[in-house]
């Protein structure tokens, strides 16, 4: 490996070592009580390294935001090729309540914060919300076409069951499943999203 190559390595390392520490102390203790000099202790380096790669906070902030929805979407997508199109909703539910269990600190930034919400507003536009949700409506609009539900307004049926999933992720995101035994969610998961898809 050369000495440009060694170099680039060392700053990709050290942006990802920022953006992991960032994660977990917003998690931790909050977006307002984090500095950008809390950052820096955490990984033991100057508050001056960490300006070299992003310029305050709300910057680590969106960039995380942005990973957390990428990795979102391709658990999504992840899905798509499910013939049955009920059975492919029921997957997807299963994906964006697995993307809660297996990134709890990302989905608490994403869904949870209202950090990213003010900004969101300022913006006029959520690119990266709007994406991941153009896929449950396609799911719930093939569904449809296929016959499996009747006389449904998408965006109504769209609504309902991003409520449902959001709800059940954040119960667990915020330790409110304690009293079900960790052997037990997924099957509930799935049953009860099974039982959502046939009140339509």
């Amino acid at each position: 490996m050369g000495v440009k190559d060694r170099k680039e390595r060392q700053k990709t390392e050290m942006r990802d070592a920022i953006l992991s520490a960032a994660l977990k102390l917003f998690s931790d203790e909050g977006y307002d009580n984090v500095s950008m000099r809390r950052i820096a202790s955490k990984i033991e380096y100057s508050v001056g390294t960490i300006y070299l790669y992003f310029k305050d906070r709300d910057e680590i902030f969106f960039e995380l935001h942005k990973l957390g929805f990428e990795e979102f979407y391709k658990r999504q997508l992840a899905v798509q090729d499910v013939k049955d199109p009920l059975e492919r909703l029921t997957e997807h539910g299963l994906a964006y309540i697995q993307f809660a269990i297996d990134q709890p600190m990302y989905y608490d930034l994403m869904f949870i914060s209202r950090i990213p919400a003010k900004t969101i507003i300022k913006q006029h536009e959520w690119k990266s919300g709007n994406r991941t949700y153009d896929i449950l409506k396609l799911n719930i609009s093939q569904a449809k076409d296929a016959g499996k539900f009747k006389d449904i307004d998408i965006e109504v049926a769209a609504f309902s069951l991003w409520s449902f999933v959001h709800g059940i992720s954040s119960l667990f995101v915020r330790d409110r499943m304690m009293m079900i035994p960790a052997k037990a969610i997924k099957p509930l998961i799935t049953g009860a999203l099974k039982f959502i898809g046939r009140a339509y």
